[in-house]
């Protein structure tokens, strides 16, 4: 785990432009391969993420096998930035066969209005099954430490993508 810090911000930014973009959609099919591997497992499969995680996550939907995926202030996912050499994120959001959530800040200064615009036109174009909510709030609104934390909304956001993974 990264520390929110500038070294743990510099270490994270560092590992999400060095590694192939290929081998983050590796590593998410090997973890949706152990779960559907798993005795426990009743083959319904969600994805959550926050930040590059939320692009991450979002990434994670292009697996069939996934049913919903909750994606929060997903960023780099309008510039196609995420791994060495880019990514094609937003081309294959009509790969996406289950619910999507995404949840965006107002005041975040990684996916501003433009950037929101792009990827729900890419979205809607895709014909994705998707939900949209913005808020007003700050990047990592959603993380319990630092003072852009909005306990309120977290709590609230948190609750729809329980109620989210909870009718998939």
């Amino acid at each position: 785990m990264l520390p929110y810090d500038k070294d743990g911000t510099a270490a994270g930014n560092r590992h999400k432009t060095e590694k192939p973009i290929g081998a983050f959609d590796e590593d998410a099919r090997a973890a949706v391969d152990h779960l559907i591997a798993r005795d426990d497992c009743n083959g319904a499969i969600g994805a959550f993420g926050v930040c590059i995680g939320g692009h991450l996550a979002f990434r994670c939907a292009f697996d069939p096998r996934v049913r919903a995926t909750a994606c929060f202030y997903a960023t780099d996912l309008h510039q196609g930035s995420l791994g060495k050499g880019g990514d094609d994120s937003l081309a294959r959001a009509k790969d996406i066969r289950g619910e999507l959530m995404m949840v965006w800040g107002r005041q975040d200064p990684h996916v501003d209005d433009a950037g929101r615009l792009k990827i729900a036109a890419a979205l809607r174009d895709a014909k994705t099954s998707f939900t949209w909510h913005e808020v007003n709030a700050a990047h990592a609104f959603l993380r319990d430490e630092g003072p852009r934390y909005d306990p309120a909304l977290a709590l609230e956001y948190y609750a729809k993508a329980i109620a989210l993974f909870t009718h998939m």
